[in-house]
């Protein structure tokens, strides 16, 4: 199952981009199934500000985020998520609300 979801966040890109793919971070926010074997640790594309997440124990799990900036400094963040069954379908949207808490709670402590 593929789950989409576009949140906008008040961080600069760059934080937010380095928030997702802190691997310390990870467990705070991507779901069950893409932190439970390492999968905290993406493919990621610096320049493009994109990252991967895939499981090698539950098959089928993947996660996918490109961050961009906006006018008002802020960021666009897209996700797409695969995995799970139809139950999960506010999943892509609480994923990038544990995000916008990570990054909020990064610049906090920043």
């Amino acid at each position: 199952m593929r789950h989409h979801a576009e949140r906008g966040m008040s961080a600069p890109p760059e934080v937010v981009f380095n928030t997702a793919t802190d691997p310390d971070r990870a467990a705070a926010w991507l779901p069950e199934a893409l932190r439970t074997d390492g999968g905290s640790r993406p493919d990621v594309s610096t320049g493009q500000m994109r990252a991967r997440w895939a499981s090698e124990s539950s098959p089928g799990w993947s996660a996918e985020i490109q961050v961009e900036p906006v006018d008002a400094g802020g960021a666009r963040v897209t996700l797409d998520l695969a995995g799970g069954s139809v139950q999960d379908a506010g999943l892509a949207d609480e994923t990038l609300a544990n995000l916008a808490r990570e990054v909020d709670d990064n610049l906090t402590a920043g």
